[in-house]
């Protein structure tokens, strides 16, 4: 029987040893994609309790602890104490048996306070009162955090309308060890249908100098914050859709629903397609110029319970993956800007694993000179992000594509500590590659397989995005 969680965790054999901690192992890290804050950064914030890290603001842990019965008031209430949230979460986590949450809570214990031992309701006071007691040392606040998990560059996660104070701020001061950008995510620029449009529109045209009432104000407006978060660092922007599509209209017609949205009026499924296919166009189009990346989430549903939704608001828990159907929409709209010659590197993530297939052979369609791989299928996302998740989308590329053009791991997360996950993903990615050696379906070529896996832990990403080191 093996040790729990030992230094060869997840590493069946030799060559999965050998290749995760002569190579892997000492990758630095660029985590492109998450949602950490740029504030908490540039403050160098220090952290009051190990349950302010660990579940201030993980849904992931939220909807655990729900699921163990616990009310919400020990999950996410402000009347509960710290040690009690812990409490809670240490009382759900033996049950949690497969979930990579028990993987990935052990790793944060194990590689950021020495705890080797599994946290359970019996010694969750005394790992506590630990845990608390290594986040007062110096260099336990965010950016020792960082320095400690080898990041070299992070890209947070703004909004056009965002003033990058913190940005600016890092950049100013250079005090941290990773490169900090801005990575932008216009979410509230597409949302046309959605209540609150009218207002951000004003918050944007404010902050571009621009009063928005046309298609026309919002390239006007969109070219100014674009260059603006150029010159701060930006090299990835993030697009949520619920799924994917391409309809397209004159610039008459968009004009008009933009007039609609702004009075408050209410848009259509079709006028809302057509507004989006229209902005999404004229950003990839920005995006193509500049050679930065454009990411793609789709295929999930968000706050899909109502009564929590209006107690909590989003990004609280309670989402799911979405039945998919995207195919005809993904390949409408990548033809779409393939024929217009604007076609930026792109990348694709699904939240549901039954896309996985039809993802690995759409992106062979529309591959270009601009990089290897320059259109991508992203790392396994949201809720398959498990072992197995992990293993059946590096599977089915492999299959389907080049696997060693593949970007690797992002934490996505809103957590300092998450970075445990890219240990995760590295141990699964080396004994996933010593596998096919040990079985004689790869040769046990040391040059060609350290290649391999330090290009997909770091120099894919690293060449792929351009970032400034």
């Amino acid at each position: 029987m093996k040790q729990f969680m030992d230094k060869d965790f997840l590493l069946d054999t030799a060559t999965a040893k050998h290749l995760f901690h002569d190579y892997a192992e000492h990758m630095p890290i660029i985590d492109y994609h998450c949602h950490i804050s740029p504030q908490e950064i540039a403050e160098d914030h220090h952290f009051r309790s190990i349950t302010e890290v660990w579940l201030g603001g993980d849904h992931y842990k939220w909807r655990l602890i729900r699921s163990n019965g616990t009310p919400e008031e020990k999950v996410t209430g402000t009347e509960s104490t710290d040690l009690e949230k812990f409490v809670e979460y240490a009382k759900a986590l033996p049950r949690a048996i497969g979930n990579p949450l028990y993987h990935w809570s052990h790793l944060e214990l194990q590689r950021y306070f020495g705890i080797t031992e599994p946290l359970s309701e019996k010694n969750a006071e005394d790992i506590f009162n630990r845990c608390n007691a290594k986040l007062q040392e110096k260099d336990m606040g965010v950016q020792g955090l960082i320095k400690q998990s080898n990041v070299k560059v992070i890209c947070t996660t703004d909004d056009p309308a965002d003033d990058l104070k913190w940005h600016q701020k890092l950049k100013d001061e250079n005090t941290c060890s990773a490169k900090v950008y801005p990575a932008m995510r216009p979410d509230k620029l597409m949302n046309v249908d959605k209540a609150g449009y009218a207002d951000y529109m004003a918050r944007l045209g404010q902050a571009a100098g621009v009063e928005i009432k046309t298609f026309a104000d919002i390239r006007k407006a969109m070219d100014k914050r674009i260059a603006f978060f150029e010159k701060m660092g930006c090299r990835a922007t993030d697009h949520a859709l619920e799924y994917v599509f391409c309809r397209e209209a004159d610039e008459q017609t968009v004009d008009a629903i933009i007039a609609k949205a702004l009075k408050g009026e209410s848009i259509s499924k079709e006028e809302t397609e057509a507004y989006k296919t229209a902005v999404l166009t004229y950003l990839a189009g920005e995006y193509y110029k500049r050679g930065w990346v454009m990411q793609l989430h789709f295929a999930t549903l968000r706050d899909l319970n109502s009564e929590m939704y209006r107690k909590l608001g989003p990004d609280t828990g309670f989402d799911s993956i979405a039945e998919g159907n995207c195919c005809k929409g993904l390949i409408a709209f990548l033809d779409h800007l393939n024929e217009l010659h604007i076609l930026p590197k792109t990348v694709l993530y699904s939240g549901t694993p039954n896309d996985n297939a039809m993802i690995g052979t759409i992106i062979g369609a529309f591959q270009g000179p601009e990089a290897r791989g320059k259109i991508q299928q992203g790392a396994a996302w949201w809720f398959n992000d498990t072992k197995q998740g992990m293993i059946d989308q590096m599977t089915s590329i492999a299959n389907l594509s080049v696997f060693g053009n593949i970007l690797g791991m992002l934490t996505d997360s809103r957590s300092f500590l998450s970075y445990a996950r890219h240990e995760y993903y590295r141990r699964i990615l080396c004994n996933w590659i010593g596998n096919l050696v040990e079985n004689g379906e790869y040769p046990n070529d040391e040059e060609a397989l350290r290649q391999l896996v330090e290009d997909i832990c770091y120099n894919n990403v690293a060449n792929y995005f351009q970032f400034q080191m």
